[in-house]
């Protein structure tokens, strides 16, 4: 699938999005992920797909503020984060944000 110019690979979880990342061919630029999720947490979806594709970059998304998800040790400060609701155009700025960092 393709959205604005980017081809999207969908996942249902996180271990489907690991089945898939590993049996991709071809590059996997960065991971779109919900910080909350059954299974395993962004966090730990992160954790395990950079140790197979060592230069995807990552871009967490949630309903709880930033301040609280930091305060809460919920994800390391620095980390590149979207709260939601978002607009399509927010997550597309964010994105180009995310690819656009050295």
């Amino acid at each position: 699938m393709t959205r604005a110019g980017y081809t999207v690979i969908e996942a249902a979880d996180g271990i489907q999005a690991l089945s898939l990342a590993e049996a991709h061919a071809g590059r996997i630029e960065m991971l779109v992920t919900d910080l909350i999720m059954p299974g395993p947490s962004g966090v730990d979806l992160a954790e395990q797909l950079t140790t197979i594709r060592h230069d995807v970059r990552v871009l967490f998304m949630s309903g709880y503020t930033d301040n609280a998800i930091v305060r809460n040790g919920l994800l390391a400060e620095g980390a590149l984060f979207l709260q939601k609701p978002f607009t399509p155009e927010e997550l597309l700025r964010k994105m180009r944000q995310v690819l656009d960092r050295v």
